[in-house]
């Protein structure tokens, strides 16, 4: 089947949803209005309360969000067919992803800029909202694991990709002084930006001549050694003023995926390649080398970011609520950046399933594996040949995906010859995208953590204070840490899925309970259905996952104590969602029913705040 036509269709949906359910959601069910003082502008401090112009914070927040799930979730997930991949992302971002980020945000906004766990404390119950923060907490240590670990495969002794990341963060650092702190306080962005492309180009072209010098090899890292660069990097994103490396790396981070984003859409546009996998392969059924499970329920993990992800709710009750300047930007930030988003997944899932199956399985199931398919490659040996490096048996999507951008590249006039360059740019594109993700989830676990302490030492919970920075960051970088270092793709990436999409059935289920205790139960429907949707399938999956790889695991000598952590781990993310999820439930019947909610008084009556909501006594709607 040709692309064009499919391309077409969902850029089309993506603009009607944009333009008429964001704006129901924005206008009617939140009532977003720019009299409405923001966080960032009420506890402005300078290092994590920072108002940014709305471009700015888009690029953050995009950066942020868009990790390894859209580009390798539909990746792996090509392996059922292109037409569920496509269908679930879609569908999964219009009506539960995009939701999501966008209710989160405006949550988070009305709640001083506070994380989803306080929102769940002051609009379902205070202890209710201590197990939540616990097991958020935990989830999102998974998630960190599950996005480093595709770094981790990718970077692997490779000296272009190491040098030309490696240079993003002096470039940030340079750009984050220049635009917040050159001009007296106001902050300049296009000198920066400028500097900044220029000079990302420079070190990406560079970084070919760095990898065939006499010291390339000095750039060169096992596995292991990157787990370790990896720690360090978030350790110092998350440690450093917001605005020194976080923001402005994401902000430049976000040029290369949106410029490799509209190039992508331009190329599917001109070299329309046609669709070499079916529309359903007769893995649906369970049985695949990528992902040995039916299509249902693991699709729905598998595709972890590109249609919802509960990770998405951290960044928007976590760093993205403090930069932004007004109120209705959050129209824009929340639900365009999750569109914009599912758009990067669906371009994958379209790169790799124009890809010859033989090279895709090739290249993503361990040789031994695919010895054994009775498939045959096509044209691996020459994209090998032309990269440079070997690429059979680079499992994890990351690779595959590289190769299927590339392929799509050198399709353009005159960009054959380019091969090599085009696969390290994907590389660095993925790298980047997933990196960007990793420092701002380490600085929201930083801050959740934080929170936790301050409930035993009341210092301790305080974010400006650089003890407790420390000491929160370390314990955040090194647990992830330890779950990269003794793991693998196929055991890390399920766990991530599961336990992500659980979080977002608890921040729906949490904004459902938001919009009924303040008199919008009408619309209630928006956040309830998608909540409800992703907690069963990722119920489904969760208790698949335990019984076919993690009990295993934990029953097989060698794998024992991994497969014991991650069976416990996802058996408690499994409990601790139904169990709030059933608690917001309890508080939507009981508020429906006349007995006011833990926050009576609407968070917008706080000093400083243009109360939105009427003086009438409390109704449910």
């Amino acid at each position: 089947m040709n692309t064009l036509p499919l391309l077409l269709i969902v850029l089309g949906v993506f603009v009607v949803a944009y333009r008429y359910y964001s704006a129901l959601l924005a206008s009617r069910a939140f009532v977003l209005d720019d009299r409405n003082i923001t966080p960032a502008h009420r506890f402005k401090d300078g290092h994590n309360y920072v108002p940014s112009p709305k471009w700015v914070v888009f690029g953050h927040h995009f950066a942020a969000i868009a990790g390894a799930g859209p580009l390798v979730g539909p990746t792996l997930a090509a392996q059922f067919g292109f037409a569920p991949g496509l269908i679930w992302l879609v569908a999964g971002a219009v009506l539960a992803g995009a939701v999501q980020d966008l209710t989160v945000l405006i949550g988070s906004l009305r709640h001083n800029g506070k994380s989803l766990p306080y929102i769940v404390q002051r609009e379902v119950g205070p202890v209710t909202g201590l197990l939540a923060m616990i097991a958020v907490l935990l989830i999102l240590i998974v998630a960190m694991a599950g996005l480093a670990i595709i770094v981790v495969s990718a970077l692997s002794q490779s000296a272009w990709g190491v040098f030309t990341i490696g240079m993003t963060i002096p470039i940030a650092m340079v750009m984050g002084v220049w635009m917040f702190r050159s001009n007296r306080g106001q902050v300049v962005v296009l000198g920066p930006s400028i500097f900044g492309v220029i000079a990302l180009v420079g070190v990406l072209i560079g970084g070919h001549g760095i990898a065939s010098s006499s010291f390339a090899h000095l750039l060169l890292f096992s596995g292991h050694q990157i787990v370790l660069l990896l720690c360090a990097y978030g350790f110092l994103a998350s440690v450093l003023p917001v605005w020194m490396l976080l923001e402005p790396r994401d902000y430049l981070s976000t040029y290369v995926k949106l410029t490799t984003l509209a190039a992508l859409v331009i190329g599917v546009l001109v070299v329309h390649p046609n669709l070499q996998f079916p529309a359903f392969t007769q893995y649906v059924h369970g049985g695949g080398p990528v992902i040995p499970g039916k299509l249902f329920p693991f699709l729905f993990v598998t595709i972890a970011c590109g249609a919802i992800s509960g990770f998405h709710s951290l960044v928007a009750s976590g760093t993205t609520p403090k930069l932004i300047d007004h109120e209705t930007d959050a129209r824009f930030i929340g639900y365009g950046a999750m569109l914009a988003e599912s758009l990067v997944g669906v371009l994958a899932l379209i790169a790799a399933c124009s890809m010859a199956p033989g090279d895709y399985f090739a290249i993503n199931v361990p040789p031994a594996l695919f010895a054994h398919l009775g498939m045959h490659t096509v044209n691996l040996p020459e994209f090998s040949r032309e990269v440079g490096e070997q690429l059979a048996g680079r499992t994890g999507g990351a690779v595959s995906l590289a190769i299927g951008m590339a392929q799509i590249f050198r399709g353009l006039p005159g960009m054959k010859a380019l091969t090599g360059y085009w696969y390290h740019y994907a590389i660095m594109f993925e790298a980047l995208f997933i990196l960007t993700t990793i420092d701002a989830g380490t600085r929201v676990a930083r801050y959740l953590m934080q929170e936790l302490m301050g409930k035993v030492y009341k210092p301790l919970g305080r974010t400006n204070w650089l003890p407790s920075n420390l000491l929160a960051t370390g314990i955040i970088v090194a647990s992830w840490g330890y779950l990269i270092w003794g793991g693998t793709i196929a055991t890390i990436w399920p766990l991530f899925g599961t336990a992500n999409q659980l979080l977002a059935s608890i921040a729906l289920a949490t904004m459902t309970t938001w919009l009924v205790n303040h008199r919008k139960a009408v619309y209630a429907w928006c956040t309830m259905v998608p909540a409800l949707f992703v907690l069963v399938t990722t119920v489904s999956a969760g208790v698949l996952s335990i019984n076919n790889v993690f009990w295993p695991m934990a029953m097989h000598p060698g794998s024992e104590v991994q497969g014991w952590i991650e069976t416990i781990l996802l058996a408690i993310f499994i409990a601790g969602a139904i169990v709030i999820v059933g608690s917001a439930g309890v508080r939507c019947i009981r508020t429906l029913r006349g007995v006011a909610p833990p926050s009576e008084e609407s968070i917008a009556n706080e000093p400083g705040k243009v109360s939105l909501e009427p003086a009438a006594p409390y109704r449910c709607c």
